[in-house]
């Protein structure tokens, strides 16, 4: 396997396959306190066991024995501001070893919401955020995407609340205080995930439903609605569902990504539940992680292609099965275009960094969006030069070798030379393939997404820009023409004509968190202070990074005193990855 330079932990050596975890959740004092019994896999004789961890309170580690339990050495190194710190243990080969621990109140995976931060108001919330290395922050684990284990739970929590992980929960709601669930499938580390909170079910089909908090959950219901069928698309294209249910929990708006593909359990943003299903692709990319990450994995952050690619392709075939080939078609063109524009003033040497060939080592730390999305276009240029018919019985085989597996972009290399370019030769030339593999940037000859009502949306901006005439039947366009209107506009308008737009279409105040994420940037990189109090309660409501990074990113380069301003009354609702992102933007 790749050494995952992200990671502490030895699996040359030894490997958890199973996790036994016992948790009670204090709320007063923000802990998750109890054990993690790890059930190991040698390779051949070992005297240590070196686990991840990140400012957890180590109280004992023990190794089982015929008679019983037996404590350990141990020592904890000192912690890599990053990395965090590397547990070393001592042992014989010993096939189980527990540790008890106690988690920091500042666990940069875990978020504690008080009753206030939630839709309810009366109850509080916490749920867990593991990807990419936050894991260890919650549990002391071997932190690292290439090792895979099973996990059951048992976890302790006050009665009025409702205990999820990323397993099998069951679809009853009654609340006792004490839960048990199981997740038989390996899974990395990433995915292990976990929240609590004023939670119910609402069913959406036999293998999908809802969990929300009550006075979201039918809303998030009928949005989700076409779930069970983006499965049975999915199933035909690419082979069966392999993890049971498929629900989702909506978080509140803290919550720090779109989505998170925790396996049976997807965690989403309610800034996707607007009513017009029109974000719902948040909900297709989850799902199709139920095929690329979670059932073939990367085996380590560097080959975050692997994982993101080849999901942003599952995708956009789902959305594109389930709605329209136009729908998939204005989704794919406004990914492309952000990031061609950001590669576009980009020098050589900073495009190599950026957006290296995707045999290099990236190097992914959570936030870039460049490398998932060549791995997607080059799958589709994939598919376009051997036809669909080629292509998706491939993409349908490599899922199943590689079933619950971890891999690395060689073994997919390989895996493409056996199983496509030999029964196919001629068809695509290595230069080709060396360009997508080897170099950096986006191939000349890769080709760019064209949607028609696209070419009508620009036609209009260029008019309005010219003229001043607004675009004709622009209160009936969909959030994608929207996006497309206001993405490929300058970063700076004049007060008319920020004014005009408002006036016309009523962009400040929009519960449209994609559409407010482009206009407030706007907004703030023109200084139009007229619309800077709506600006801040965005800011304060929300806090998916996607959303509101670009807007602080704005901000600090026009008014970095507001900015800062604005982040000290909405930190306290943001999660630690959102919190540590707006300070890096702001310099603090």
């Amino acid at each position: 396997m790749t050494h995952d330079r992200h990671s502490y932990a030895e699996p040359a050596m030894v490997r958890t396959t199973h996790l036994e975890l016992d948790l009670e959740l204090d709320f007063d004092e923000k802990v998750l306190a109890g054990s993690a019994t790890h059930t190991l896999a040698w390779t051949g004789a070992g005297d240590r066991l070196v686990l991840d961890t990140r400012d957890l309170t180590v109280l004992a580690v023990e190794g089982a024995t015929a008679d019983g339990w037996e404590p350990l050495e141990y020592s904890l190194a000192v912690p890599d501001p990053e990395l965090g710190s590397a547990l070393h243990i001592r042992t014989a080969s010993h096939h189980r070893v527990r540790v008890s621990y106690r988690t920091a109140p500042t666990a940069t995976g875990l978020q504690w919401l008080e009753p206030s931060m939630t839709a309810g108001g009366v109850m509080p919330f916490m749920f867990s955020q593991s990807q990419a290395i936050h894991a260890r922050s919650w549990v002391p684990v071997q932190d690292t995407p290439g090792v895979r284990f099973s996990y059951s739970a048992h976890v302790t929590a006050p009665p009025e609340l409702m205990v999820l992980m990323s397993a099998d929960n069951g679809t009853t709601s009654r609340r006792t205080g004490s839960y048990d669930v199981v997740m038989p499938e390996p899974i990395p580390s990433y995915l292990l995930a976990i929240a609590a909170g004023d939670l119910v079910f609402e069913p959406i089909g036999e293998r999908t439903g809802v969990w929300a908090e009550p006075e979201m959950a039918k809303r998030a219901a009928t949005e989700f609605a076409d779930t069970e069928e983006m499965m049975r698309v999915t199933e035909a294209l690419f082979g069966p569902y392999r993890w049971g249910r498929y629900d989702l929990l909506v978080l509140p708006p803290s919550f720090p990504y779109g989505g998170m593909e925790n396996p049976r359990m997807t965690f989403a943003t309610p800034t996707v539940v607007i009513g017009d299903k029109s974000l719902v692709s948040v909900v297709a990319h989850e799902l199709a992680h139920s095929w690329s990450g979670n059932l073939v994995t990367q085996d380590s952050w560097d080959d975050i292609w692997l994982n993101e690619g080849f999901t942003a392709y599952v995708e956009n075939r789902i959305v594109e099965a389930v709605y329209s080939t136009e729908f998939a078609m204005m989704e794919t063109a406004i990914k492309q275009h952000a990031t061609v524009v950001k590669l576009d003033p980009l020098t050589p040497a900073e495009l190599a960094v950026e957006l290296p060939g995707l045999n290099h080592r990236s190097e992914y730390h959570g936030t870039t969006s460049c490398g998932p999305l060549k791995g997607t276009w080059f799958l589709s240029w994939l598919e376009e030069r051997f036809s669909r018919e080629v292509f998706d019985p491939f993409l349908r085989g490599y899922f199943d070798r590689f079933a619950f597996r971890s891999i690395n972009s060689e073994d997919f290399v390989a895996h493409l030379e056996e199983h496509l370019l030999a029964k196919h030769p001629g068809v695509v030339t290595d230069e080709e393939l060396s360009a997508w593999l080897d170099e950096p940037g986006i191939p000349a000859f890769a080709r760019r997404a064209v949607s028609a009502r696209f070419l009508v949306v620009d036609q209009a901006r260029n008019l309005w820009l010219t003229t001043g005439e607004l675009p004709a039947g622009a209160a009936q366009w969909t959030t994608q023409e929207w996006l497309r209107f206001l993405d490929a506009a300058p970063d700076v308008l004049g007060a008319t004509q920020l004014q005009q737009l408002d006036r016309e279409f009523g962009l400040t105040g929009t519960a449209n968190g994609e559409i407010a994420r482009r206009w407030y940037q706007i907004v703030a990189a023109s200084s139009y202070e007229a619309a800077y109090a709506d600006l801040a309660s965005f800011l304060t409501k929300v806090g998916r990074m996607k959303l509101v990074l670009p807007v602080y990113h704005a901000l600090a380069g026009t008014d970095r005193a507001f900015a800062t301003e604005v982040f000290t009354k909405a930190r306290r609702g943001y999660h630690p990855i959102t919190t540590a992102a707006v300070q890096k933007i702001l310099g603090q």
